[in-house]
C-alpha cells in the first residue's frame, strides 16, 4: 500500500527530498506532489498525486483544466499550475526535436514509466527522418499485462500522418525478457503496419535496469 505524507519520513516528503537530492530523484506523483503544494481534509497531497499523474497519463499533452478538477482537491488553480508546468516543459524540451537512430535514443522518452507498478503501452509516432512526432500513453494493463491492440495503437499514427511507429512497455517486475504475449502481439502490430503503410520499426521492452530490443534481437 503506497504511504500517505503523514507516513513518510520528514527526509523523503517530496519537496525536501527535491531540496537534498535533486528533481530527477523524484517520481512522477512526488513532483506533482511539490506542484500542488497540499491536499485536502480527506486526500493528503501524495494520494492526491497519484489520482492526477493517473489522469495526465491517460490524457497525455491533450489535458485539459476540466480534466483536473474533476478531482476532489484540484481546483483551478492547481489545475492551473500544473498545466502551465506541462505546457513550459513541452515548449522548451520537445520530443520532436529527438531522431530516433538506436532503440536507445528512445529510452529518454521513455524511461519516467519504469517505476510504474502496472504496465503502461507507449506509442511514438515518427516522420520520414525518423524524428519524433509524439509520444502517447496507448493502455495500461495489469501489473505483468497490458492490452495490446492495433487498433488503438495505430489510430493516433494516422492521425499524425506518421511515416513509421515505435511502441515500447515497461515490465515492472522480472525481467525484459519478451512473453509469449509480447511476441505474438509484436507479430499482430508488424502486420498492422504493413497493411497501413505505418511500419512497425520496433518494440521496446524496458525497466529501471535495462531494455529489450525486438528489432535488435532480430525478432522483427
Amino acid at each position: 500500500m503506497a504511504r500517505t505524507l503523514a507516513q513518510t519520513p520528514a527526509e523523503d516528503r517530496p519537496r525536501e527530498k527535491l531540496l537534498a537530492k535533486g528533481a530527477s530523484a523524484l517520481s512522477d506523483h512526488e513532483l506533482l506532489a511539490v506542484l500542488l503544494g497540499k491536499g485536502t481534509a480527506a486526500t493528503d497531497v501524495l494520494t492526491l498525486a497519484r489520482q492526477l499523474s493517473r489522469v495526465i497519463d491517460d490524457k497525455g499533452l491533450t489535458v485539459g483544466i476540466s480534466d483536473l478538477t474533476v478531482l476532489d482537491g484540484v481546483g483551478d488553480a492547481k489545475a492551473a499550475l500544473v498545466l502551465a508546468a506541462i505546457e513550459y516543459a513541452r515548449r522548451r524540451i520537445r520530443p520532436e526535436s529527438t531522431r530516433i537512430e538506436t532503440p536507445a535514443d528512445a529510452l529518454p522518452l521513455l524511461r519516467h514509466y519504469a517505476d510504474r507498478k502496472q504496465e503502461h503501452l507507449l506509442a511514438l509516432t515518427l516522420n520520414g527522418a525518423n524524428e519524433v512526432l509524439h509520444v502517447r500513453v496507448v493502455s495500461i494493463g495489469l501489473i505483468d499485462r497490458t492490452p495490446i491492440h492495433p487498433r488503438e495503437v495505430f489510430a493516433d499514427a494516422v492521425a499524425d500522418r506518421a511515416a513509421g511507429i515505435l511502441v515500447a512497455h515497461n515490465h515492472p517486475a522480472g525481467s525484459v525478457e519478451p512473453s509469449a504475449a509480447d511476441v505474438v502481439a509484436t507479430g499482430q502490430l508488424k502486420a498492422a503496419g504493413l497493411l497501413l503503410g505505418i511500419p512497425l520499426l520496433d518494440h521496446v521492452i524496458f525497466n529501471k535496469g535495462g531494455y529489450f530490443s525486438f528489432l535488435e534481437s532480430g525478432r522483427l
